[in-house]
């Protein structure tokens, strides 16, 4: 991948930034759906109350679920005008088929969340539609990182990696457990699976990640590329912990009972959902930001070995 096969639009960096923070917005929205039960508040897709552009009335919790639906509508616009702005203004073919990505995913996004109401929200079918809403919100910081002025202008440094297992392997095995502990809490949530398979990864979640981000600022400590969303990836570790065992007391152990959902819970999951959507972004951004320096330092090594000169 060459950082400098497109000159860098700060216009085009601001707006695609613009979309990530939009997203992330959709996730606490949809976040306050789930915590609120409000799921069915609105029976109908693709139209509320059999209107599409008429606002049903604004009361309990179809002020959540319509709120969310007009939330995605717009992000929906938003990453149509990425996609089109990518095959406009960057030449990078490869950044052509990430914005097709991101389209083609927040339609399927879309069309699970319909699912979810027409099919009565089915824990499979919910699962899922939170699981994409995620991957979508990685692939819209992915392409806020991939229009920013430092991957475009700036020549990787060279780095290199001789532990094993490597940093990048160590990067994918965070990647993957997370997504497994987000589809184990959103069955949680969506009532299809009890809370302790949850918990229990949580465990296992911790001490990968803590192990990740530890090997990255012990084993790049002047590369901020790799530096800082390693300790971003830590910070968010510690606040995510706290906000699962606040979520747990508030909704397993005080809220088991309870008629309708109470404030605290409301606050402390939908906090954990959107802690959990940053440590799971900033993860992807660590990664990226791995995979681009240090192969690429292995590569120069591997050519300078065979005689030839390396270059940056």
């Amino acid at each position: 991948m060459k950082s400098v096969s497109t000159p860098f639009n700060s216009g085009f960096h601001r707006f695609a930034v613009f979309t990530a923070c939009a997203t992330f917005i959709l996730i606490i929205a949809g976040a306050l759906v789930t915590s609120n039960d409000a799921g069915l508040s609105v029976p109908d897709w693709p139209t509320s109350y059999g209107h599409v552009l008429r606002l049903p009335p604004w009361i309990g919790g179809i002020r959540y679920e319509h709120s969310h639906r007009m939330i995605a509508g717009f992000t929906i616009l938003l990453t149509v005008a990425i996609a089109l702005w990518t095959w406009l203004a960057d030449r990078r073919r490869w950044m052509k088929t990430l914005a097709l990505g991101a389209l083609g995913t927040i339609v399927a996004q879309a069309v699970l969340g319909g699912m979810t109401v027409r099919h009565f929200l089915p824990p499979a079918i919910s699962t899922a539609h939170a699981a994409v809403a995620q991957t979508f919100f990685c692939i819209a910081v992915a392409i806020a990182v991939f229009t920013g002025q430092q991957w475009v202008e700036e020549v990787p440094k060279i780095l290199a990696d001789d532990r094993r297992p490597s940093l990048l392997t160590l990067c994918w095995l965070s990647i993957l457990i997370e997504y497994a502990q987000l589809i184990l809490g959103a069955m949680f949530r969506h009532h299809g699976m009890p809370w302790w398979p949850h918990v229990l990864n949580a465990i296992v979640v911790a001490l990968i990640l803590t192990w990740t981000g530890i090997r990255a600022i012990l084993r790049f400590p002047r590369a901020d590329a790799i530096r800082k969303p390693a300790v971003g990836l830590l910070f968010l570790l510690v606040i995510q912990l706290c906000l699962g065992f606040a979520a747990f007391l508030t909704r397993v152990i005080w809220g088991a009972d309870a008629p309708q959902p109470e404030t605290p819970m409301v606050l402390s999951t939908v906090a954990h959902v959107a802690v959990g959507a940053l440590l799971l972004a900033t993860t992807a951004v660590l990664t990226l930001q791995v995979w681009r320096h240090v192969p690429a330092a292995q590569k120069q090594e591997s050519v300078a070995v065979e005689g030839k000169p390396a270059t940056a």
